[in-house]
């Protein structure tokens, strides 16, 4: 699936969003790329899921595991496409990401980090952390969009179906906070102070 078509699945679904925005990093951006919304759509999904898979087929990926929750759905989608089990990590009562519900992962057990869209790549950092402290061997991670353009570093070969170089900066160096409009931190249900 090439690059062009990502984004104008993204256009299509009204996922790609316009505006002052929070990320998940604490960043702010002009551009917000709403997964949840295109990902509604099974089609969609599957079809994301099906071109991740493609750039991993014949590297026998046993488990494929996403940070809760925005990498749930296309994970489970990769995990489909692979043939392989699914599970994610989360945060426990500390802020710590982890493996909870009954989620096992064996010594040396081959695992796949899929991800909706990377911006710093703390989330998938942070679950590849917890699945090798539990034993797992990460031979990569994947995502539908790279919004940084290639730069986020997590440890292990990545791919992404889109790169994007999207800018988002601290709130501090944030034009849109300079000039007092509102920051909206996708997914909540009303605009949220900025953190200026």
């Amino acid at each position: 699936m090439r690059a062009e078509e990502v984004i104008e699945r993204f256009k299509r679904t009204g996922a790609l969003l316009e505006g002052h925005f929070i990320l998940s990093s604490g960043l702010h951006s002009a551009s917000y790329l709403q997964c949840a919304l295109v990902l509604q759509h099974p089609v969609e999904a599957e079809a994301f899921g099906r071109a991740l898979a493609a750039e991993f087929q014949g590297q026998r990926i046993e488990t494929v595991a996403s940070p809760a929750i925005g990498g749930l759905v296309i994970g489970y989608e990769v995990a489909r496409a692979l043939n392989a089990k699914f599970i994610w990590t989360e945060r426990d009562a500390e802020g710590r990401m982890t493996l909870r519900r009954g989620f096992t992962i064996r010594p040396g057990e081959s695992v796949l980090v899929v991800e909706d869209v990377i911006t710093t790549g703390g989330s998938t950092r942070e679950t590849i952390g917890a699945l090798t402290q539990d034993g797992a061997r990460v031979v990569g991670a994947a995502s539908i969009i790279d919004r940084s353009a290639g730069r986020a570093d997590v440890g292990v070969p990545r791919t992404a179906l889109a790169t994007l170089e999207v800018p988002a900066v601290a709130p501090t160096a944030c034009e849109a906070c300079a000039r007092g409009d509102e920051a909206v931190k996708p997914g909540s249900r009303k605009a949220v102070t900025s953190d200026r």
